[in-house]
């Protein structure tokens, strides 16, 4: 038998064609081949060869980027007769044959960055390990190219060409967790912020969880991504009223009772109509709720006073900004019908 030996009697269109280049020992067993035949095609110098354990590659070449991955998976996937051997990709579902599902692995760190697109990620081929994160309580071991990750609670996976990649907040933080140099750190997680990826809360989130914000030089590039998220956020903020056609506000305002006392801070504001918008870019750091009792006792404070306070997010400005833009315009609308609100003084801020 070669390696262009069809394999029988199970045929293997359900598999995508990197698959048909990796299979398991068991997927091998499954299509009559046996241990002995595996281990002679394995040899030093036969046309295949055993990339993970338990993993065969069907060529005796190196391996492409998309083989290297999906041997991974296969390598830590859960296996339907327990952890004893490497696991078996589940079969897809008819409507979706092209694209294998892995149960309990997902690939992390550096190489999901790389698939979800970020530029100052490495390419696949150039990473000596790639991450693959897995439940807690696997028993597999790290070996070769495969760096295991575990995690108490696995995040839900994104498919990016047809390979189960974590989220890019939690694939940040296995990366960082490995980087010592700050300029990398600083690159990879203003990315994120400015490429749309995700916004800096949920990667402020994911750091705190892995308790990387003991690390200076990552406490500096968080309060640089918060910087830049809170500029992005600005400008979307902007562009909401512009684009929206909503009147415009003055802009990043303090407001004071005359002769009393500051009453906080606005990101826009519409005297007329006793309208404020404000920004939650807070971060989900140790003082999160101090914080949060800050921002609310400034709202309570301020509505007391006759003054609608709408709060939005980061994350609704950029996945939902009509939306948002509908919200300020009725407490814009419905300022007629309420009682006028207290005189307050405006300076900028």
């Amino acid at each position: 038998m070669t390696h262009n030996t069809p394999l029988s009697p199970r045929p293997l269109r359900h598999l995508c064609e990197a698959q048909r280049r990796v299979l398991t020992t068991a997927q091998l067993r499954a299509h009559g081949v046996s241990a002995a035949e595996v281990n002679e095609q394995c040899r030093p110098g036969g046309p295949w060869q055993q990339i993970l354990p338990g993993v065969c590659l069907l060529h005796p070449g190196p391996p492409t980027s998309e083989e290297r991955l999906h041997a991974l998976l296969m390598y830590a996937a859960r296996s339907p007769i327990g952890d004893t051997a490497p696991g078996v990709p589940v079969q897809p579902s008819a409507d979706e044959p092209h694209r294998p599902t892995y149960a309990d692995a997902m690939i992390t760190g550096l190489a999901a960055l790389t698939l979800h697109g970020f530029s100052s990620a490495p390419p696949l081929l150039s990473l000596d390990r790639i991450d693959v994160l897995v439940p807690r309580l696997r028993r597999l071991r790290s070996t070769g190219c495969a760096h295991i990750v575990r995690t108490a609670s696995m995040p839900a996976p994104e498919q990016v060409t047809g390979v189960p990649v974590a989220p890019v907040p939690r694939a940040l933080a296995d990366a960082v967790a490995d980087i010592v140099d700050a300029n990398v750190v600083r690159r990879l997680l203003t990315e994120a912020v400015r490429g749309g990826h995700c916004e800096p809360a949920a990667v402020v989130r994911e750091l705190t969880q892995a308790r990387l914000l003991s690390r200076p030089h990552v406490v500096d590039a968080v309060d640089s991504l918060l910087a830049e998220g809170r500029s992005i956020a600005e400008d979307r903020l902007y562009r909401m009223v512009r684009d929206h056609g909503l009147p415009d506000p003055v802009w990043n305002v303090d407001l004071r009772l005359p002769g009393g006392p500051h009453l906080g801070g606005l990101d826009a504001y519409w005297p007329e109509q006793a309208v404020a918008v404000e920004l939650d870019t807070r971060a989900p750091r140790t003082d999160e709720d101090a914080l949060w009792s800050e921002y609310a006792r400034k709202r309570e404070h301020l509505e007391r006073l006759g003054i609608t306070v709408v709060h939005i997010t980061p994350k609704k400005l950029r996945d939902a900004m009509e939306q948002q833009a509908t919200v300020v315009r009725t407490a814009l609308m419905a300022s007629g019908d309420r009682d006028p609100a207290a005189y307050v003084v405006v300076l900028p801020r």
